[in-house]
């Protein structure tokens, strides 16, 4: 499948910095690509600079196939549609915002009226139409926002943070339709965001932004599970990440040293090798006494160094000496185990759950 949009070599820079690196980034049609990343990595930049409302000092971008150069311009950014984070509508009532692309388009007035009429009632304003916009609350303005985006019917659909201002119930409600109505209209969409859950359930691709730099690009679980560098992993919830060295290979399965323990892993690792061992807290299994209570290869003791409520689950933390390790339990779990800080426990975890990442001679 050909991309609809491919960037190259993309370099931003303001006031003399480099924020911005891209070497090699493609969109496909009708998919959702969520560009992810902590605050301030770049997020905005990329999506600003790939609907050229900024400029780049390098670099080239494609659009269909065609170099995007100032003659074209114009015409490429007639076939993008975009929604910030912030709605920003004009003075008057919600049908008139959706309609308003479409008049700069010059487009019939049946036509229009089409268009309004079905985004109003897929986006559930229909309601609203004749409201002005400065009364609407902030997800009804939002609604307005998309409908007027993809009113457009875009080639390419810019969103970014478009939830990230909204209340949590809104914010629930307005992600369930729009991925109602991205499965429904398969519009391709560039979409920036911070949070990871947005990602996993809008997401068919992921691009990880660290540091203004592109750094990983991949599903969703593939990144999530995989992280190419140890502050990727940090960023998509990998809380265990344990320093070690290889120490011996055998048909794929990795013998890693850290400190007083030999941990086996499943890698594509050398002898010799420093290495971070990455355990998400839902693979590791606690118990009380020291026979095992799972067929994980590896088994840790340690004492609770503390015991954190996550909703429904407990997140505990155990010093195995050297290094933690976090465990996601039941909250039924840890009050039948009784865990308190200082308790002497078990852990353990399989070589399939363990993800190696190769220390860069920075971290070592």
């Amino acid at each position: 499948m050909e991309p609809v949009l491919t960037a190259k070599n993309i370099r931003v820079v303001r006031h003399q910095k480099t924020v911005l690196q891209v070497e090699d980034l493609q969109v496909f049609p009708g998919e959702v690509l969520a560009v992810i990343g902590p605050n301030g990595a770049g997020k905005s930049t990329l999506l600003l600079a790939l609907s050229t409302l900024i400029q780049s000092q390098m670099g080239e971008i494609r659009f269909r196939g065609m170099p995007l150069i100032e003659k074209n311009k114009l015409d490429y950014r007639r076939r993008i549609g975009v929604v910030m984070q912030d709605p920003l509508l004009l003075d008057s009532s919600v049908e008139d915002n959706v309609s308003s692309g479409l008049r700069f388009r010059h487009l019939n007035k049946a036509e229009i009226q089409r268009r309004v009429s079905y985004w109003l009632e897929k986006l559930e304003i229909a309601h609203l139409q004749k409201r002005k916009a400065r009364q609407l609350s902030g997800g009804e303005a939002q609604r307005v926002s998309l409908a007027r985006a993809l009113a457009l019917e875009p080639s390419i659909l810019f969103l970014d943070e478009p939830f990230g201002a909204l209340d949590a119930p809104t914010r629930t409600r307005l992600l369930l339709d729009f991925q109602r109505l991205q499965r429904e209209q398969k519009t391709t969409t560039l979409f920036v965001t911070h949070d990871l859950d947005e990602a996993l359930l809008l997401a068919d691709r992921v691009a990880v932004v660290m540091a203004g730099e592109l750094r990983q690009v991949g599903k969703p679980q593939h990144v999530f599970t995989g992280p190419v560098d140890r502050e990727i992993a940090q960023f998509v919830g990998v809380e265990t990440i344990i320093p070690g060295i290889v120490r011996d290979v055998q048909e794929g399965l990795a013998l890693i040293q850290v400190n007083g323990f030999i941990l086996e892993a499943v890698g594509e690792v050398q002898i010799g090798q420093t290495v971070f061992i990455c355990l998400r807290s839902e693979d590791v299994t606690l118990w009380l006494d020291d026979i095992p209570a799972s067929s994980a290869r590896n088994h840790l003791r340690g004492n609770v160094h503390s015991k954190i409520p996550n909703g429904p689950l407990e997140r505990i933390i155990v010093d195995c000496g050297g290094f933690w390790l976090t465990a996601l339990i039941t909250r039924n779990s840890a009050k039948e185990m009784n865990i308190e800080p200082g308790q002497r426990l078990s852990a353990s975890f399989k070589a399939s759950a363990a993800h190696l990442i190769v220390r860069q001679e920075s971290e070592r």
